[in-house]
C-alpha cells in the first residue's frame, strides 16, 4: 500500500469547515479531522482544537501557493487574519496503516436538535421516535452538520419551514439542507453552488438519503424560478451582495434563512436586510454564530 500524507495547520476553529472545503477541493484529500480531545475522569486533558489535519492520498503540489491564493480570497471576502489563523502548516509523510478508517474514528452521531440527527454512513444508528436521520460522509463538502451555522439552518427549517413549501439551498455544499428540507415534508428542493466539485457530492447524498433533489451549477442571481423557503449559507459580505437576488427568489409569503455571520459581522448584513425591505421574523444564535429569518415587508 503507498504511504500518505498527513498535514497539520493552523486555523481559527470558527473556519475549520472552510479550510476542510479547500483540501477537498484542490488536493487528493480524503479526509479530514477537526478535532481531536483526550479525557481523564471526566475532564479534558488535551484537544487539537485549532489545528486542522487533512490526510492526503498524494504529495500536494503548489500547496503554499494555493493555500495563499485561498486565504487572499477569504481575506478579500472580510475575514482578518485573526479570523482565519496563521495557517502555519506541517507535512509528514505517514505509513499506509489503513489511514482511510482512521480520521472516520472522531466522528459519531451529531444530534442537532431533538427531531434531528446527522450520521455518518459507516455508523450503524437506531433513530428515536420521530426522529429524522441524514446519513452523510463528514468531510466531503461544506455542510457536515457539526458547524453551527449549518445547525442554525437546520434548526430554521425544523421551526419555519411550511409542510409542502418549495425549497431552495443556495451555496449548498454538500446538500444537507436539501436533504433535511424534503424529510422535514418540502414538496420539492432545489440545491446550487458556484463549486462545480460538490454537485456530485450533493446528488450522492441525496441518493444515499433516498431524497429526490435537483442540484446545478449555479448562483442566485441566474435563477428564475419562486420559492416558498430558501436557505442561504454563505459569507455574510457575500450574503451582504447577494441580498437582492435572494429576496428575488421568495414568493410572496416567503421566508429566508441566512447564516453563516459572526456576530461581530451582524451589522453588514443588517445593514442589507434593511435596504432591501425585509422584515425580520426570528434571530438564531448559537456560540458566536447567527442567524437570521426573514422575510419581505
Amino acid at each position: 500500500m503507498n504511504n500518505y500524507f498527513e498535514l497539520k495547520i493552523s486555523i481559527n476553529p470558527e473556519i475549520e469547515e472552510i479550510v476542510s472545503d479547500i483540501f477537498f477541493s484542490n488536493f487528493d484529500c480524503e479526509g479530514v479531522v477537526l478535532a481531536e480531545e483526550a479525557y481523564k475522569d471526566l475532564e479534558m486533558t488535551s484537544t487539537t482544537r485549532g489545528t486542522l489535519k487533512a490526510f492526503l492520498t498524494s504529495f500536494p503540489q503548489n500547496l503554499n501557493e494555493i493555500l495563499q491564493t485561498e486565504r487572499d480570497l477569504l481575506k478579500s471576502r472580510g475575514f482578518s487574519d485573526e479570523e482565519l489563523g496563521s495557517w502555519e502548516l506541517t507535512l509528514d509523510e505517514k505509513e499506509n496503516q489503513d489511514w482511510s478508517k482512521k480520521w472516520k474514528e472522531k466522528w459519531t452521531v451529531t444530534h442537532v436538535t431533538n427531531r434531528i440527527a446527522v450520521v455518518p454512513s459507516w455508523l450503524e444508528y437506531s433513530p428515536r421516535e420521530d426522529e429524522i436521520i441524514i446519513t452523510l460522509d463528514p468531510g466531503c463538502a461544506f455542510g457536515t452538520g457539526t458547524h453551527q451555522t449549518t445547525q442554525l439552518c437546520m434548526k430554521a427549517i425544523e421551526k419555519y419551514m411550511p409542510q409542502g413549501a418549495k425549497m431552495a439551498d443556495i451555496g449548498t455544499g454538500s446538500g444537507i439542507l436539501t436533504i433535511l428540507a424534503q424529510k422535514f415534508g418540502a414538496s420539492s428542493v432545489y440545491g446550487c453552488d458556484n463549486d462545480e466539485t460538490v454537485i456530485d457530492v450533493c446528488i450522492e447524498n441525496a441518493k444515499i438519503n433516498n431524497v429526490e433533489a435537483e442540484f446545478e451549477l449555479k448562483t442566485a442571481d441566474k435563477l428564475t424560478e419562486k420559492y416558498d423557503f430558501v436557505c442561504a449559507n454563505i459569507l455574510h459580505n457575500v450574503l451582504a451582495e447577494i441580498m437582492g437576488d435572494l429576496k428575488n427568489l421568495l414568493t410572496p409569503e416567503g421566508r429566508l434563512v441566512l447564516s453563516g455571520i459572526l456576530d461581530e459581522k451582524k451589522p453588514v448584513v443588517l445593514e442589507a436586510i434593511e435596504k432591501h425591505q425585509l422584515k425580520i421574523v426570528d434571530t438564531l444564535h448559537q456560540d458566536q454564530w447567527i442567524g437570521f429569518v426573514v422575510e419581505k415587508k
